[in-house]
């Protein structure tokens, strides 16, 4: 306390440290906890198939008739895929084939841009969403192909700011669609990455994979005018058709945009993904026309990598902890020759040499402590003011703030015994003696 503006200075290492390495520890907390939720978003132990665009290159490079007939007849990813894949392999808990339209939906003159997906049941049990009003699709709804659908929340909350959506239509493309369902709001990192199979749930509307097939399209359907290069769809049954020119819909050979498919146990993702390659190739005509992508793997390597990354992160931290150590070495060896009079005149009156390593010691601790504790604050604050500026998530753990405290009391205790001990060897008489 006689030499405030010292101790602060000797302080400021171990301040910024301690404040250095719960700021690194936070960021770091906070990637992981970023993967973990993309782990819950693409759902557990799930395997997404996709189909691969037709590459005009490779099939001009192709030669002989059997390949070109090969490449002419591989029928794409289709609901009879899915229903092999359910059939067939005994690891396959879940399976969810998904047809995707990018459309707009007008509600009492509002227009909006959304995707439009086709799915059964299954797709909310493989993703793990839940609904916040309404019903899910019963099985009359899903065989007969009829016009409802279930909404994202931030539909709701853009068409249906102060009511309940339930019962009432939306027009999606040229078909009016009863909304009979609302989700549960999700959090999704705009970050997060089609690739593995995460989408913005919230903005999205679900109908039966049914409706969009007769309502809207078939792509497994070759029509004539499919052949020729038409826009206009073509149907049956009674059911009005919708021109993609109109509704922005994207024409595909492959009948699914994807299937999603869960097993039962992790241990299965490396076994089952392999099976499905080689049965979808048989089924394709022995086509790669179609990529197979483990989001869950994925995501643990990415996780892997970013845990060694935040140790590198926290290790060089942590190099300012020894630093600062250093720095209160020092000071306290330059306060032991300014103090050496103070030395003798406290062994005179009968201080004992572990009397003076206390009080040199005690002194190194109380600093460390104090600049711990000062630290910790600042590194709270420095985390806080990443998420502001930079968006970037950080979480402060309770581990953190013990460890980054812990280390800096351990640090006033190992730099500050040498000159205590400085302190302790001093002669009483030569001390009393020194100018």
């Amino acid at each position: 306390m006689a030499n405030k503006f010292r101790s602060i200075l000797t302080a400021l290492g171990i301040i910024f440290g301690v404040a250095a390495v719960i700021a690194m520890l936070a960021i770091g907390n906070g990637a992981q906890q970023e993967i973990l939720d993309q782990i819950k978003l693409v759902g557990v132990n799930n395997i997404v198939i996709q189909p691969l665009d037709s590459d005009p290159q490779s099939a001009d490079d192709d030669s002989g008739e059997g390949k070109s007939l090969q490449k002419k007849y591989s029928p794409g990813l289709t609901l009879k895929d899915a229903a092999s894949i359910k059939k067939i392999i005994p690891t396959v808990l879940r399976v969810s084939p998904e047809v995707i339209f990018d459309t707009h939906i007008i509600k009492d003159g509002k227009r909006s841009p959304a995707k439009l997906s086709g799915i059964t049941p299954a797709f909310f049990q493989v993703f793990n969403l839940e609904l916040e009003q309404g019903l899910m699709f019963n099985e009359g709804q899903q065989k007969e192909g009829k016009a409802v659908c279930i909404i994202g929340p931030s539909i709701k909350a853009r068409f249906f700011p102060d009511e309940s959506p339930i019962g009432k239509y939306v027009k999606c493309g040229n078909v009016w669609l009863k909304v009979i369902g609302v989700l549960k709001k999700v959090p999704v990192n705009t970050a997060s990455s089609d690739d593995i199979g995460i989408s913005n749930y919230n903005d999205n509307i679900y109908a039966p994979i049914q409706t969009i097939q007769l309502r809207y399209k078939d792509r497994s359907v070759v029509s004539g005018s499919s052949l020729a290069g038409g826009t206009t769809f073509s149907g049956g049954g009674g059911f009005m058709m919708v021109s993609s020119g109109s509704s922005g819909m994207t024409v595909g050979d492959n009948q699914l945009n994807r299937i999603v498919v869960q097993v039962e146990e992790s241990s299965q993702l490396a076994g089952t993904s392999e099976v499905l390659h080689r049965m979808i190739q048989r089924r394709h005509q022995g086509k790669e026309d179609f990529e197979i992508k483990v989001p869950e793997m994925l995501l643990k390597q990415e996780q892997k990598t970013k845990d060694i990354f935040n140790i590198v992160l926290g290790a060089i931290a942590s190099i300012s902890l020894i630093v600062g150590g250093i720095g209160i070495m020092n000071i306290m060896l330059a306060s032991v020759m300014e103090r050496i009079k103070e030395i003798g005149t406290r062994r005179a009156v009968g201080a004992t040499r572990k009397d003076i390593i206390f009080q040199f010691l005690a002194e190194a601790i109380i600093i460390s402590v104090t600049g711990g504790m000062i630290g910790i604050a600042l590194g709270i604050s420095l985390a806080m003011l990443i998420t502001q500026l930079t968006e970037i998530s950080t979480i402060v753990s309770l581990a953190s703030i013990m460890i980054s405290f812990g280390v800096s009391a351990t640090v006033g205790v190992i730099f500050g015994y040498m000159p205590a001990k400085k302190a302790a060897e001093q002669d009483p008489v030569q001390s009393l003696r020194h100018e």
